[in-house]
């Protein structure tokens, strides 16, 4: 994945600058036992690199290149374009965001960057240049790592120089206000514009704002977003041929909703990811696996690195538990398992000082007499046990539509009821899916999707008529479908398709729906099936009327009582199956095992819940990952005997994977 590295990556965020020099001979010693290979430097070190306009200091850095180098450890070098210096602030206070209501943020935190303000623009060059020409050939570089976390936490920016980059954005893609006018649907209240300049961001309004317009300015503050990313990336290309530019995604639909990585992907050499485990009560490893499959996909396949994750609780979130002993190395080799590259964490050394200090880091506040240094020296004699799996390629059962354009159009406001969220039926899609034991793949909807025999799609509230036509062609041509419900409603301008829902998806369905009859709170309903066992929902129902879908459940109570709830319907060599009403996972199962058996997916009943097993494979070979997150041991048949990594022993039959414990397999031949 990076020239001259062989293996998996292992390190995380160094910040030395936050500490004595002296500190730093015993910082790449403990590096080095603990088996580090790359570290991330500069990303936050603006304000000392450049202490005043045109300034430069870069004696530490190239001190602290010169010894990671030395010790054979690799840098990921920032480009610290997420936190300009106060002096930058001082001279352009107009770079400073301002929110939709109004508020102009202050100098004190990070990211707070104007994306359109041309003075950070040039400010952000002139410091990416500098760092390129200084240490492009240096030995110790081995990846570019450009800005941080995209997006997190202002992702749009509403003062008076992003709206006039907004209305350049607008001509280019409309070339008319005819055509503008048309794609906004301005004449509904009175909204009509008949000169450039009158167009604004969407800021705080009365009551609720153009929904297109607002849709437009997501997209537009993505695009601006993402074009100082490609301007920083190409600089570096062209001053540093030949290596690699990364920045660090959030792809979990928990951590970041404002970028469209779709599009990200495409223009990152290397994909990388960050990933925190969310407490909110569920199973953590399950957003886990969903966010590296993501990540993945984003990657086309391809191998990406998880860039940071936590060694143990973070200080981010209102209860911030520690990991239990071994989740730490669970979390890690899951993302390997699902195509990382390696582990990197934030942050190497534990900070004494700022909003940070309570995060958890590699080496902690209780230094290398602690739990968590034991398991981070164990964690990279692992990896490099692993080293062999190092350019292979995780395997896919199946595969989630997913669109993060039509998130943006579905959490518009005035929708038919405020308990739809999109992300809660990808994530109970995913679950249900997860515990089948099925490894996904997550595609655009105007992807291909010829190579998956099952593909879902749980929300698609914007639906594309080349979306609708490709999801018909695969069904077509031998895929089975299941689709959920508010799916295919409406157009790019969240304009609602002519004719009755589900609009692009009507034909491939093979049903309309006369009307959405969603249930107040605490309202439940029953699904009822011949020979099949009874569902209940939540949330949602709908009028479903068949046009070549059969009824498979039909719903007993409730506002549809009568209607068909769950169809399916033959469309050429392929099934498309239609879900109108919100299930749980565990009623969500019933459904996909349907349709499983229609992709020629079998159960999979030998594999324990919390189990994961997930292959990779490469020219050399395949290797099977075991993942047990319960309490107990657990035996795992294997199609083959072969040798496991990790112990060095051979494994035939059974595979035993005691509690709480990782095993990974070379299968012979």
């Amino acid at each position: 994945m990076l020239p001259r590295v062989r293996g998996l990556l292992y390190g995380g965020d160094y910040n030395p600058e936050q500490w004595p020099e002296e500190v730093w001979q015993e910082d790449v010693r403990l590096m080095r036992e603990a088996g580090v290979s790359m570290v991330s430097v500069g990303i936050f070190s603006w304000a000392l690199l450049e202490p005043a306009p045109g300034e430069y200091d870069f004696g530490w850095l190239d001190r602290l290149l010169d010894l990671l180098h030395a010790n054979g450890i690799r840098a990921d070098l920032g480009t610290p374009t997420v936190a300009p210096p106060a002096w930058f602030y001082a001279a352009h206070p107009e770079a400073l965001p301002v929110s939709r209501e109004g508020v102009r943020y202050g100098f004190g935190s990070r990211g707070a960057i104007c994306h359109s303000s041309p003075h950070y623009r040039r400010a952000a060059a002139g410091i990416t240049e500098q760092l390129a020409r200084r240490y492009g050939q240096h030995p110790a570089l081995a990846l570019w790592h450009v800005h941080n976390e995209y997006g997190v936490p202002v992702s749009a920016c509403y003062c008076a120089t992003s709206a006039e980059d907004f209305r350049h954005w607008l001509r280019a893609r409309y070339s008319t206000l005819q055509a503008l006018n048309a794609a906004w649907g301005t004449a509904f209240w009175g909204q009509r514009y008949g000169d450039w300049a009158h167009i604004d961001a969407p800021r705080l309004t009365p009551t609720v704002a153009n929904p297109a317009q607002q849709l437009d300015y997501a997209r537009f503050s993505d695009e601006t977003v993402r074009a100082n990313f490609t301007a920083e990336r190409d600089l570096l290309h062209r001053l540093a041929p030949g290596v690699p530019v990364t920045t660090n995604f959030m792809t979990a639909l928990s951590q970041c909703d404002s970028m469209d990585y779709w599009a990200w992907g495409r223009e990152a050499d290397v994909v990388s990811n960050d990933h925190y485990l969310m407490t909110d009560g569920r199973r953590t490893q399950v957003n886990l696996a969903m966010a590296a499959d993501l990540t993945r996909s984003v990657a086309g396949g391809a191998p990406w690195l998880l860039m940071e994750h936590s060694t143990s609780g973070v200080s981010w979130q209102r209860r911030n538990p520690a990991k239990r002993p071994g989740e730490m190395a669970r979390n890690s080799l899951a993302h390997v398992a699902r195509g990382s590259e390696g582990a990197m964490f934030f942050q190497w050394r534990q900070s004494r000082s700022g909003a940070e200090k309570f995060h958890s880091a590699m080496l902690p506040h209780a230094g290398t007499d602690s739990r968590i240094w034991r398991e981070v020296v164990a964690l990279g004699a692992d990896l490099a046990a692993l080293a062999e799996i190092a350019g292979t390629r995780t395997v896919a059962d199946a595969a989630m539509v997913w669109d993060w354009q039509s998130w943006w159009a579905q959490k518009l406001e005035w929708r038919p009821t405020e308990d739809h969220d999109a992300r809660e039926r990808a994530d109970t899609f995913y679950e249900a899916l997860y515990d089948r034991h099925l490894t996904l793949d997550f595609a655009h909807p105007e992807a291909d999707l010829s190579g998956y025999p099952l593909v879902v799609v749980p929300a698609l509230y914007l639906a594309t008529e080349r979306a609708g036509d490709n999801l018909r062609a695969y069904v077509e041509g031998g895929g089975t479908l299941v689709v959920s419900y508010f799916s295919g409603i409406v157009d790019e301008h969240d304009s609602v398709h002519p004719g009755a829902h589900p609009g692009a998806l009507r034909d491939v369905l093979g049903l309309t729906v006369e009307e959405h009859a969603p249930l107040l709170a605490g309202e439940r309903v029953r699904l009822a099936a011949d020979g099949r066992a009874e569902l209940e929902a939540d949330v949602w129902t709908e009028f479903v009327v068949p046009r070549g879908a059969e009824p498979v459940w039909s719903y007993a109570d409730g506002p549809a009582a009568g209607h068909p709830a769950v169809t399916r319907h033959v469309l050429g060599a392929g099934t498309a199956w239609y879900v109108s009403a919100r299930l749980g996972a565990e009623a969500l199962d019933a459904v996909l095992a349907a349709a499983s058996a229609d992709a020629g997916i079998g159960p999979r009943d030998e594999l324990p819940r919390d189990v994961e097993v997930v292959r990779r494979t490469g020219e050399h070979g395949a290797y099977l990952f075991v993942i047990n997150h319960t309490g107990t041991e657990t035996k795992i048949p294997l199609e083959s005997v072969g040798t496991e990594l990790l112990t060095g022993e051979r494994a035939a039959g059974l595979l035993a994977v005691p509690a709480g414990a990782v095993r990974v397999v070379r299968l012979d031949g």
